[in-house]
């Protein structure tokens, strides 16, 4: 009987996180939920950078609450979307400490945005992710420690 091999969800969730520019951003503010689609881009690290604007609701919902998650998806296997692989990132959300290496991350993943990027009321934005939980496919779940995600591999 052949061994089988263990999957690594490390490297299908890291896979997943390179390879992702859009993302479900959802916040909450006075107890009610919103959800938006972003664009994503990621430092070397892959911590989560956005470029919101002011004007946003999820913004000024950040900025009351940074507690945040963003809903990564890939495409599904076949027809039943039970199988698409998916990750939610769930952390807090602030300014980028650093706009400048944001900004380079972001316009390298979206050059397209260098056309709005230094409007006034946009800013970037870093998730500091405390939970990873990665779903495989159907019935593939786990919760996954970011810090060993953000190895490079």
């Amino acid at each position: 009987m052949a061994a089988t091999q263990e999957r690594d969800y490390y490297y299908e969730a890291r896979l997943l996180i390179r390879n992702t520019k859009t993302a479900t951003l959802a916040t909450a503010e006075a107890g009610l939920p919103h959800a938006a689609l972003v664009t994503v881009a990621y430092l070397e690290d892959l911590s989560p950078i956005l470029l919101l604007s002011q004007l946003a609701i999820h913004t000024r919902q950040l900025q009351a609450n940074p507690a945040c998650a963003l809903l990564l998806t890939g495409a599904p296997a076949g027809a039943n979307p039970q199988t698409t692989p998916r990750i939610c990132l769930s952390g807090t959300a602030a300014k980028a400490g650093d706009p400048v290496i944001a900004r380079a991350a972001f316009l390298d993943c979206h050059p397209y945005a260098a056309g709005y990027a230094d409007f006034a009321d946009f800013a970037f934005w870093r998730i500091s992710v405390s939970e990873a939980y990665y779903v495989g496919g159907f019935a593939a779940a786990i919760h996954l420690e970011f810090a060993k995600l953000m190895v490079s591999q």
